[in-house]
C-alpha cells in the first residue's frame, strides 16, 4: 500500500512559477512510476506528466516546455514545477504512483495507476 499527499498549491499571476511536491509512504517508492494529472471544473482528469522508476520522463503537450518532473528516491517524493503558467492550468492536480512495469505509453493514463493522492488546487489569475 501507498499513501501519497500533495502539496504546493495555491493561487499564482499568470506567468508565475509553482512547484508541486508529492510525498510517498513506504519503503519502495524508487519501484513505482510516478504520474501528475490534473482535473479542471467539468472536465476529465488529464495527463500533465511522469516520470518512471529510472527517471526517464513524458510531458503532456500543453506543458512540454515549461514544466519539469522529478524525483528524489531518498525522500519518496515527486516533484512538478510549471513554469509561465496560464490560468488554464488551472485545475486540482494529483499525483499517481503506477507499478513496476507499467509502460510508458500506459502511464499517461490515468486508469493504469494504482495509487493517488487528494490533490491540491492549483489557482492560476489572469
Amino acid at each position: 500500500q501507498v499513501q501519497l499527499v500533495e502539496s504546493g498549491g495555491g493561487l499564482v499571476q499568470a506567468g508565475g512559477s509553482l512547484t508541486l511536491s508529492c510525498v510517498a509512504s513506504g519503503r519502495t517508492f524508487s519501484r513505482y512510476a510516478m504520474g501528475w494529472f490534473r482535473q479542471a471544473p467539468g472536465k476529465e482528469r488529464e495527463f500533465v506528466a511522469h516520470i518512471t522508476y529510472g527517471s526517464t520522463t513524458t510531458y503532456a503537450d500543453s506543458v512540454k516546455g515549461r514544466s519539469t518532473i522529478s524525483r528524489d528516491n531518498a525522500k519518496n517524493t515527486v516533484y512538478l514545477r510549471i513554469d509561465s503558467l496560464k490560468p488554464e492550468d488551472t485545475a486540482v492536480y494529483y499525483c499517481a504512483a503506477a507499478y513496476l512495469g507499467t509502460s510508458d505509453t500506459r502511464l499517461i493514463s490515468p486508469g493504469n495507476y494504482n495509487y493517488w493522492g487528494q490533490g491540491t488546487q492549483v489557482t492560476v489569475s489572469s
